[in-house]
C-alpha cells in the first residue's frame, strides 16, 4: 500500500520541547485521528510536514505540495478581502484550482461571495476554509482541528463533507482534534503522542473489537493485571485498560468489560500505571 506520508526517526528540538524520533505513515486511502494533550508535539508534526518549519533529524515523505490541502488551527484569512479575492488570489497559487468548483462550494455552504471576510461567523470561516483547500482537487487533506468552536451541526456537516473526500481510494486524511467523538466516527486509525513521542497507534476496528475497560475489586486486579496495558487505582475500585477483552471474557464471564473511549484511552495511556 502507498503512502501520503511516511516520516521516520523526525525529531524536532526545542527549549522546552522535543518531538522525538518519531515513525508514523498515513497510507493512502485512510484517515489517520492523530490526539494527545496541547502540548503533545501535534501541531508540531504537522507544521514540519508542511515545511513550515525545518527538522533536526530523520526522513519525511510527503506528496507534492499541489495535491494537498489545509486547515490549520491558527491559519487566518485576511479579513479585508471579499471572498472573491479568495478566488483569485488562489488560481494564481494552485496549478489545479477549480474555480468552478470553488464556488459550487459557496452555494452548498450559502456563502455570498461578495462577503468580507471579517463579517463572517466562526462556522462560516471555517467552511469557506475547506472550500479553499477542496478547491484545488487535493489528494491529501491535512487537518488541525477543523471542527473546534462549532456548533453539532455545522460540525455534522463538515465531517460528511470529510466522508465524500474520502469516498476516492487515493484520497487520505490526517487530522487532530481534541474532539474525539469526531475520530471515532471518521478515522481509520488513532494515533497518540505524549510530551514529543508516539505511544500507541491503533485502528479503531481493532479498538473497538479487542480493546476495553474492566473496574474492579483489589482481589480481581492482582488476577488480571498481567493483561492490563495501562491501569489506575481508584478511591473505590482499579479501572484497566486491557486490549484482550474476548479472552478475558471467556475466562471471567462475571466482568462487565465496558467500552475503551478515545478519551478513556488516552487517559490511562498517559497517566496510567503499566
Amino acid at each position: 500500500m502507498n503512502n501520503s506520508i511516511s516520516v521516520k526517526n523526525l525529531t524536532k528540538k526545542y527549549s522546552h520541547f522535543t518531538l522525538d524520533n518519531l515513525s508514523l505513515e498515513v497510507p493512502s486511502g485512510s484517515v489517520i485521528g492523530l490526539v494527545g494533550a496541547n502540548g503533545a508535539g501535534k501541531t508540531t508534526l504537522i507544521k514540519l510536514l508542511l515545511g513550515i518549519i525545518k527538522k533536526d533529524k530523520g526522513n519525511i515523505y510527503i506528496i507534492d505540495k499541489e495535491d494537498i490541502g489545509i486547515i490549520l488551527d491558527d491559519a487566518f484569512l485576511p479579513e479585508l478581502l471579499k471572498i472573491d479575492d479568495i478566488n483569485k488570489i488562489m488560481k494564481n497559487i494552485y496549478q489545479n484550482w477549480d474555480e468552478t468548483l470553488f464556488y459550487q462550494y459557496l452555494q452548498r455552504f450559502n456563502l455570498t461571495n461578495n462577503l468580507l471576510i471579517k463579517s463572517l461567523s466562526k462556522g462560516m470561516k471555517k467552511k469557506l476554509e475547506i472550500a479553499v483547500s477542496l478547491a484545488h482537487k487535493p489528494k491529501l487533506l491535512i487537518l488541525d482541528e477543523p471542527t473546534s468552536g462549532l456548533d453539532p451541526i455545522v460540525r455534522g456537516e463538515v465531517l460528511d463533507i470529510f466522508r465524500e473526500f474520502m469516498e476516492s481510494d487515493d484520497h487520505s486524511i490526517l487530522i487532530s482534534s481534541h474532539i474525539t467523538s469526531d475520530l471515532e466516527s471518521i478515522a481509520d486509525y488513532i494515533a497518540l503522542l505524549d510530551q514529543g513521542k508516539l505511544i500507541f497507534k491503533e485502528s479503531i476496528t481493532n479498538i473497538m473489537d479487542n480493546y476495553g475497560i474492566i473496574h474492579c475489586t483489589k482481589e480481581m486486579f492482582e488476577k488480571l493485571k498481567d493483561n492490563a496495558v495501562s491501569y489506575r487505582k481508584n478511591k473505590y475500585d482499579y479501572e484497566i485498560l486491557i486490549k484482550n477483552k474476548k479472552e478475558i471474557k471467556k475466562k471471567y464471564k462475571e466482568i462487565n468489560i465496558d467500552k475503551a473511549s478515545i478519551d478513556e484511552m488516552m487517559y490511562l495511556l498517559v497517566r496510567g500505571e503499566k
